[in-house]
């Protein structure tokens, strides 16, 4: 498979007509036929079903676009960042994470760095630990930030000196407003919005499942979410109470809204990894070198020092 091919596929999947993607990629609708006939007899799958108007993606297709994607943005960043090199520092630095107060600790450090090497530029992604770890060990992202509970032994890690605290967002209007702080009891009979990777994990051995025990299996999950934003929208629509993370919601701003922390207090750590024997850019390089100045002083995992 070919790099122009790719990109050929791709303005074809977006734009849904052989016409349109013909006019964007400034080629003619026969060239653009052909090169798509040749790219499935090459992988000897059907990637398309086309009709007189349109054109749409078998799940072959799909599956195609996904990888192409995932290809073409490592090209793209490799291109960048050779064309960046030379004496003044540049490129990108590709960092993604889930919500949680450490994007302040990554975003003073980037700050830092940016004073200093103003040519970088940075691009965050936001999602849970799932997806980013996925983006990291395909070499799209440099960086994650994981929150805790998720298995960190493949990567090298710094720990950030930073702990989340775990609560519950509710309505104001919500009798259990009036509590400091939410037990486990008073969880028992309430329709609940969790985090899907917590769920998934809580038959795991760490802080989150020992807090619930066997009763987490009692709990009255009534929907799932992978962005607190969306959590919330829920809550403030009555569908239930969001087990979450302090600070991401601005409930003081908040008519509706209100966190209350859990009781016993319930704690998360995070870290910021990467991928074991990484080759950096020098612009990745240079954030690596000033996330351990930084944080050299919290857990740092010493097997990722060189």
């Amino acid at each position: 498979m070919e790099i122009r091919v790719l990109r050929y596929f791709l303005a074809v999947a977006r734009e849904g007509t052989i016409v349109g993607a013909a006019k964007f990629l400034h080629v003619t609708q026969p060239t653009l036929s052909r090169q798509l006939q040749d790219l499935e007899e090459e992988l000897g799958q059907q990637l398309f079903i086309r009709s007189n108007r349109t054109i749409t993606l078998t799940p072959e297709g799909r599956f195609l676009r996904k990888r192409a994607e995932e290809i073409l943005e490592i090209v793209n960043r490799t291109e960048n960042d050779f064309n960046t090199m030379g004496e003044n520092i540049g490129g990108s630095v590709h960092i993604g994470g889930g919500e949680s107060k450490a994007m302040r600790l990554i975003a003073d450090t980037i700050g830092e760095l940016q004073k200093e090497y103003p040519d970088i530029r940075y691009n965050l992604y936001s999602g849970n630990a799932e997806d980013v770890m996925e983006r990291l060990d395909k070499g799209i992202l440099d960086f994650g930030i994981l929150i805790q509970p998720v298995d960190i032994s493949k990567y090298d890690s710094v720990a950030l000196p930073i702990r989340d605290v775990w609560g519950v967002v509710m309505r104001k209007d919500s009798l259990l407003a009036e509590k400091s702080a939410i037990t486990l009891r008073d969880l028992l009979d309430l329709p609940l919005i969790c985090s899907r990777i917590n769920i998934r994990q809580s038959s795991v051995k760490n802080a989150y499942s020992e807090w619930f025990g066997k009763s987490f299996e009692k709990l009255d999950i009534v929907a799932t979410y992978n962005l607190i934003y969306n959590a919330a929208l829920m809550v403030e629509s009555g569908i239930g109470y969001a087990l979450a993370l302090g600070g991401l919601i601005d409930t003081l701003g908040n008519r509706e809204l209100c966190f209350r922390p859990l009781e016993p207090k319930l704690e998360s750590g995070l870290n910021i990894v990467w991928k074991k024997y990484q080759i950096f850019s020098k612009a990745a390089e240079l954030f690596r070198e000033r996330l351990l100045e930084r944080f050299s002083e919290s857990e740092v995992d010493l097997r990722q020092r060189m």
